[in-house]
This record gives structure tokens, sequence and C-alpha cells, in this order.
């Protein structure tokens, strides 16, 4: 069969490893419950008495050899700790008395006993005091009701007499929704593994099919470039808010189809429609090599037909291939003591009778600044369509974005050419209100996002809850492009494959997914 090769038999024989795995994780995190367990362990178990019969001959000197009771005496570290996967509190221990287990040394006698606790657990001291119930009697060990948090442990250092060195030692006790149980480790004073033996070889195995198949792959000589492949020139225009994903799409697709060359100059939707629409009527003989992003629908009149993944329909005008859900969001300055606003006072500040944040809601009085984009803006558009009922923002009264220029204007606004400077200067003006794309603003200081009616902006909802200020991102060509076009591979690029990958790690839902589908299908 021609499908029977190294890279094939490999490549499904990992897939079978790391399917098991899968399930194997997928089975014990689903069925076997999450209990709490307390684990116990001799480290040191040891002679410092004068008689063979203790398990060997030894030698005392100073202290050793002086103290009363020492014949036959030895020493016996235990180790407990928490090597379950909850926290054990102190009323989690199901003992009826003020201790929580009990340490037995058969055939021997305890004498005392030292307490020792690990790095940063020195808190669990407290809690050995004979008031807490830590006191010894003939074989037994009394231990108190040590709260451990997941991974903490304590150690015990038991003076016995009598019996043999090795003889059976055990700690009884009980936990709710776990159990007390000795466990072992490889080395004397290190934790359990947290692997065992079987699933370190898996792994080993699962790690050699990968590096052959890589290796395989690497060696295996030049490939041709994939199907759809398209050589020439492109340009790129139109939304400035979409514009990183578009130049990464750019990087990408010119990495995978040598002999491409894609470049991206965003200038605002509109102003991309418009140059879109002007190229493309005065070119006599096809359509221009130009893409105009752009957020939101083109105006009606301008487009002849969705474009789908295809292109649109034939004929002159402007064709609309749907790309992503891109989700917006307002900013405020970080000292604006406001958190959410409603869709009537967003409108009712937008429309200039709501001019001081103490009228939204705020504790103090602080003016409000309204930091905008100009006319040509996608995501200006985008506000006033779906937050603005289809208002305009106010006329423009500050320069600087400080200073009311228009004495005659109820508000301070400025308008600025690209998101980062809105970002920028929300983040500069005290009372400083603006918007941008949602994925800029996800590691900016000096802004804070707002919520609309509650609703905070995330790109998790964007494809079923009702946060309002979101669009479809559109890339519009001069009517259906030829398939062997560059226009028509780099928009198959960016809608399917690899180009939804690149889409989504910039905070947009392609339309191309199952999620991504219904929330584009239901723009019509």
């Amino acid at each position: 069969m021609e499908w029977v090769n190294a890279e094939n038999v490999i490549a499904v024989g990992t897939f079978a490893v790391a399917s098991s795995i899968a399930f194997g994780q997928w089975w014990y995190e689903r069925m076997v419950p999450r209990r709490r367990r307390i684990g116990y362990r001799v480290q040191l178990d040891t002679a410092i008495g004068d008689d063979d019969g203790t398990g060997g001959g030894n030698t005392r000197l100073g202290l050793f050899d002086e103290a009363d009771g020492m014949d036959e005496a030895s020493v016996v570290l235990l180790r407990i700790e928490n090597d379950g996967a909850l926290s054990v509190s102190a009323g989690d221990y199901t003992s009826g008395g003020l201790h929580g287990m009990t340490a037995t040394f058969d055939g021997r006698e305890v004498h005392g006993v030292a307490v020792t606790v690990g790095p940063g657990s020195g808190a669990l001291m407290s809690h050995f005091t004979p008031a807490h119930g830590l006191e010894y009697e003939g074989s037994s060990l009394r231990i108190p009701r040590v709260p451990l948090n997941k991974g903490e442990y304590f150690k015990l250092l038991v003076l016995l007499s009598g019996g043999t060195v090795g003889s059976k030692v055990t700690v009884s006790g009980g936990v709710q929704d776990g159990d007390v149980h000795p466990n072992e480790s490889l080395t004397p004073d290190e934790k359990p593994p947290v692997f065992s033996r079987p699933a370190r070889l898996t792994s080993m195995a699962f790690l050699v099919g990968i590096a052959l198949l890589a290796g395989l792959i690497v060696t295996g000589g030049e490939r041709p470039p994939p199907m759809g492949c398209a050589t020439g020139s492109l340009e790129v225009t139109g939304s400035t808010a979409f514009a990183p994903v578009a130049e990464e799409l750019a990087e990408a697709y010119m990495e995978q189809c040598p002999g491409s060359k894609i470049t991206v100059a965003a200038h605002g939707s509109t102003t991309g429609l418009r140059e879109l629409a002007e190229r493309g009527a005065a070119t006599k003989d096809g359509a221009p090599a130009l893409v105009a992003l752009s957020d939101g629908p083109a105006p009606e009149g301008q487009e002849t037909g969705e474009a789908g993944e295809e292109g649109g329909a034939g004929g002159d005008g402007l064709a609309g291939t749907r790309l992503a859900v891109s989700v917006f969001t307002l900013l405020a300055h970080e000292d604006v003591p406001v958190r959410n606003l409603t869709l009537p006072d967003l409108r009712r500040i937008y429309a200039g009778e709501v001019t001081d944040w103490r009228e939204v809601g705020a504790d103090r009085s602080l003016p409000i600044v309204l930091v905008g984009r100009g006319a040509a803006s996608g995501t200006r558009d985008v506000l006033q369509r779906r937050l603005l009922d289809g208002a305009f923002e106010p006329p423009a009264s500050s320069r600087d974005c400080s200073r009311k220029d228009n004495p005659k204007a109820s508000v301070i606004r400025c308008e600025l050419d690209t998101t980062d400077q809105v970002i920028a200067t929300v983040a500069r003006v005290p009372g400083a209100l603006g918007y941008s794309e949602l994925r800029t603003t996800s590691t900016l200081e000096g802004v804070r996002r707002l919520s609309l009616d509650g609703r905070r902006p995330s790109l998790d909802g964007a494809g079923h809850d009702a946060y309002p200020y979101r669009e479809i991102e559109y890339a519009y060509t001069y009517g259906r492009p030829p398939a062997d076009s560059l226009a028509a591979g780099f928009l198959a690029f960016a809608t399917r494959g690899p180009g939804q990958d690149v889409v989504r790690t910039h905070g947009h839902l392609p339309c191309g997914t199952p999620e991504g589908l219904r929330v584009c299908g239901a723009a019509d």
C-alpha cells in the first residue's frame, strides 16, 4: 500500500501513543476522585545502645554513653507528608481524641520525640504541644491534628529503647475522603516520584517517535510549495485595527509561497474602500491587485455581492470576504472611578448631555474627555453603528486632547489617526474615554476596559453572548479575483488552514470556525 512508509508508520504510532496518554489522563481526571492522603515512611532506624541485639554492634561516646536508660536504645526518623491531591485541615482528621494519628513502634518503648518541619512551614510548630495532643506512652506516640497543605511535611525523631532495630513501625488514623498510608521514595529524603516507571517509559517512547518523525521531515529534501500558492504582488490597505493580523498573514503566506510579495499599508476602513473603488473603476483590464480591510460591511451601493470564501459576484463593484469577528472595547483612564456604562448613559455622553463622570456613577467630579478617531476610521464607524444607534460622535473641540479650543462645545473631544494614538492618549489624559479593538489593550498600562450593561469585553463570548461592541472584519476586492491570482490565494489562506491560527492568535474569532460561522452568518 502506498501509505505504508516510514513517515506514516511513525506518525500513526506516535498518534496512537498520544491518544492513549490523552485518554488515560481524561479517564483519571474524571473517574478517579481527588482524595486526601497522608503518607509516612521511615527515613532512619538505627541503634544507639551497646547491645548487639539492637541490630548490630556500635560505639558510643559522650552523652550517649553517660545517659541512663540508653541500653538497647535506638532512634527512628519518621517523615509524615501530605501526598494527596487536596489540603488536609485539622477538622479533616477522623480520630475521636485530641490527636489525629498514632505512631506505633512494635516491641519498643518511646522515651522522647523531637519535631522538625520543612522550609516555609514554621507555623506548623505551634500544633506540636501536649495541649494539641502530642504525647507518648509505651510503644505509642500520639500525633496532633496538624493541618498540611498539599506537599507539606514534618519529621519526628523518636528515641526508643528495647526491641529490635528495623521492627515494624506503623502510623494509624484517618482523614475524611482519604487515608493514611505508607509510601516510598527513590531516595531517603525526597518526595515520592510524581510519575511511575511505565509513565516515564511511555513519555520517552512518545519523545523518540516525535524525534524520528521530525528527522524524516527535516531530511526529506526540499518540497514544492503547497497547492494554491500564487506569485506576484498584492497590496493590503484599510482597517488599522486589523492591520497587525494582515501583516502576520502576509508574512506567513510569503514564507509558504516563494515568489509572492504582499505589502500592508492601513489608513482606515473608509479610506481603504474608497481607494479600492477608485482604482478598480480606473482599471480597464481586470481588477487592481488590492485588498481593502474593513471593520464591518462596505456602505450600501458599493458592494456587488458577498464573496464568501471564493470571491463575490462578477462585474464592477466591491466583493467582500468575511474574515473574523473582532471585539472592541471602551477605554478609560485608569483613574476614572467607573467600571461599567449602560448604553443609555454612553449615548448621553457622546450626545454632549453628560460631561462629568459623577453623572454616571462616579464618587467624585472628573470631567469627561472624549478621545476618538477620524471620520475614515472603521473602529469609529463600529462605535456609531453598534453603540450610538447610528448617531455620530460630536465634532472635535480640542487639538491636544486636554484643552477645549472651541468654547461653545459641550465636551472636550479630539481626533487621532491610529488606535495606538488613542490608547496612549487615554492613558495620558485624566478623565479620558476612548475605544479600540480588544486585543490591543491586553498588556497596556494606564487604561482600563469598561463593561457595557454589565457585560465585559471578551473574545470567549463573542460567539454567543450579548456583548454589543463587536463587528465582522471584511476583506474586499474589486469584483471576483481570478482563482489563480495572489488576491484569491491570500484570501483563501486567511480564511482556511494556518491563516485561522494567525487570526485567533491576535484575539479575533475566525469566521471559518464553527463558532465563527454562526456569528458571521448571522450578519446578513
